[in-house]
């Protein structure tokens, strides 16, 4: 019998995510770049609980996943690759790829709009970076990041095949690229042809505004480049470097509810 990865979405989503973080944990706990400060216990609990939080009211409001929606698109022929009806060796790699780009491009307009700010700042303030700050995002940042991600499935017309891959892709290198993990230099800069990586997304979480806005990318490092948003390092170094932002430094900041409230109340 087959196997329906279509109907078992949640299960390869589910394991890829709870595989990936249980590696980079590890990976932080054997070789961690930077020294903890604040500790996990501190910062995992609000951290995690954003997911729950986010994945439920996103379930709630959205009648579909992305990729059966990708789906639904495809049966009605809706979208540019299903109306070149492309085969699927280059629709779906066109389709990863072409979503990447969007997401990069979200991440930049989010950071440049400032209602839009007021939501992605929560997920600077993180007074260290590890694999949780990867899916530390405000919820209503997530609903209108799977409204965007919909809008953007439906003009592509992207396969669904390819919607999956690159929600696990996605998922699985934010992880990645914000571990605290400690890679040999001529490993990260052989990455970085490829992925990104913890040290080249570590220079987004800088204090400094010109590092912060730097190094938007999430899987795919090639956007940063092309577009001229690329920092190699941050100008302090790695290991002298403050994460987070000027404002929401204190340690209260790091409760769920602070973090749930933080777009509404001014900063200080």
């Amino acid at each position: 019998m087959s196997f329906d990865w279509i109907a078992n979405e949640p299960i390869i989503r589910m394991a890829a995510f709870a595989g990936v973080l249980a590696t980079m944990a590890l990976a932080e706990a054997l070789a961690p770049r930077r020294p903890s400060a604040h500790g996990r216990a501190s910062r995992w609990p609000a951290n995690l609980s954003l997911v729950l939080i986010s994945a439920a009211l996103i379930k709630l409001i959205f009648p579909m996943t992305a990729v059966a929606f990708a789906m639904w698109c495809e049966h009605r022929s809706i979208g540019l690759l299903n109306l070149a009806a492309l085969p699927a060796w280059s629709a779906v790699p066109l389709a990863v790829t072409a979503l990447d780009l969007a997401i990069y491009t979200q991440h930049v307009v989010f950071h440049h709009v400032p209602l839009l700010w007021r939501l992605h700042r929560m997920h600077h303030a993180d007074l260290e970076i590890d694999a949780t700050t990867g899916i530390r995002f405000h919820p209503v940042e997530m609903i209108l990041s799977m409204a965007i991600k919909f809008a953007v499935i439906a003009a592509l017309g992207a396969p669904a095949l390819a919607v999956l891959l690159f929600e696990v892709l996605l998922n699985a290198t934010a992880l990645f690229s914000h571990s605290n993990t400690k890679l040999p230099l001529l490993v990260d800069r052989i990455l970085r042809f490829a992925v990104v990586t913890p040290d080249m997304h570590r220079v987004h979480h800088s204090v400094v505004p010109a590092e912060t806005h730097s190094n938007f990318g999430f899987c795919m490092p090639w956007w940063d480049r092309l577009f001229g948003t690329y920092r190699d390092q941050p100008g302090a170094g790695h290991d002298s470097m403050t994460i987070g932002l000027p404002i929401l430094r204190d340690a209260s900041e790091l409760r769920i509810d602070r973090l749930i409230t933080q777009p509404f109340r001014e900063a200080r």
